[in-house]
């Protein structure tokens, strides 16, 4: 859905629903930490490939991280990798973190100086940049490159690619980027770079529970929800909720997404094969929290999932 906040006429398109006044899952959107999840599918490919391992330690990997005790595989997707947190970085001039704009940046500031891994976790984009980084390592390949062979290319998508690649055949954003931002999602890179469509999410999400991107195995431990991390699985989240209507509580795996006025939902229900896909321009648009029951994203899973 793009821009949930307009109430205007929705165009139903699959399991997508979009409100805008141009609706089309054609659109181009920042994906957001939406491209954790993507980032998530392309370790579990190697871990398929018996060519990483989630509980060893990282450095085995990246020699980058070598020096000090190296967070697995795991602890990176789950936010408990004892880096540097790039929010933590000096503010540039209009008062953001200048990791994303004018400052240091990249693999090496995130590994200088961190902390030993465990314990609770703690978001920060710094892990997503390091296994993006590995990922390069392991595989030879660039991560824009890695995306487009091992998911855009098997799914025939077209929409979407990391911030700064060629996107000639892209379709037209989603209105105009704001100045220095495209830039900025460079520098997120693995963490939050790509820009696409949703019609592209869609068919990632409808992939992975057809089995095509991961072998079952793989994709339950992706989805394996720690009760004791507030039921994060591998860079995403996955809980059971009471959902108005359903008469017991709905399994979902949740990403969600925002940089700068852009955020995005992307909502998969595995056992009622439904997928809701949120995006909006509105910085200050409220989602509420699903296991909260109330709030637009358990309104539409509501409508979507039990009526």
């Amino acid at each position: 859905m793009a821009d949930p906040a307009q109430r205007l006429p929705a165009v139903q398109t699959g399991d997508v629903v979009l409100c805008h006044p141009r609706a089309t899952d054609q659109l181009r959107w920042p994906w957001a930490s939406v491209s954790k999840q993507v980032l998530a599918i392309l370790i579990m490919q190697q871990v398929d490939a018996g060519e990483i391992a989630l509980d060893t330690p990282a450095d085995r990997y990246l020699p980058a991280l070598k020096g000090a005790p190296a967070p697995t595989i795991r602890q990176l997707l789950q936010h408990r990798a004892g880096l540097r947190n790039p929010n933590d970085s000096p503010v540039d001039k209009n008062g953001n973190p200048s990791f994303y704009s004018d400052g240091a940046t990249g693999l090496e500031w995130c590994v200088a100086g961190r902390s030993a891994p465990g314990g609770d976790w703690r978001y920060n984009n710094c892990d997503s940049i390091v296994l993006g980084a590995m990922l390069q390592r392991v595989s030879g390949t660039p991560l824009p490159a890695l995306f487009a062979a091992r998911i855009a290319a098997p799914l025939a998508l077209d929409g979407t690619a990391y911030a700064g690649q060629p996107a000639t055949a892209l379709p037209a954003l989603a209105g105009p980027l704001p100045p220095g931002y495209e830039t900025s999602l460079e520098r997120y890179g693995a963490a939050g770079g790509l820009i696409g469509t949703g019609a592209d999410l869609l068919a990632i999400d409808r992939a992975l529970l057809a089995g095509r991107l991961l072998s079952p195995g793989a994709r339950d431990a992706m989805w394996a929800g720690d009760a004791k991390l507030g039921y994060m699985a591998l860079a995403q989240w996955v809980f059971d909720a009471p959902i108005k209507g359903c008469p017991k509580p709905v399994r979902i795996v949740e990403r969600r997404g925002a940089i700068g006025r852009y955020q995005v939902r992307n909502i998969i229900l595995p056992d009622r094969d439904r997928i809701i896909i949120l995006f909006t321009a509105r910085e200050k648009q409220e989602f509420g929290e699903v296991w909260q029951g109330k709030g637009l994203a358990h309104d539409l899973l509501s409508a979507a999932a039990c009526a």
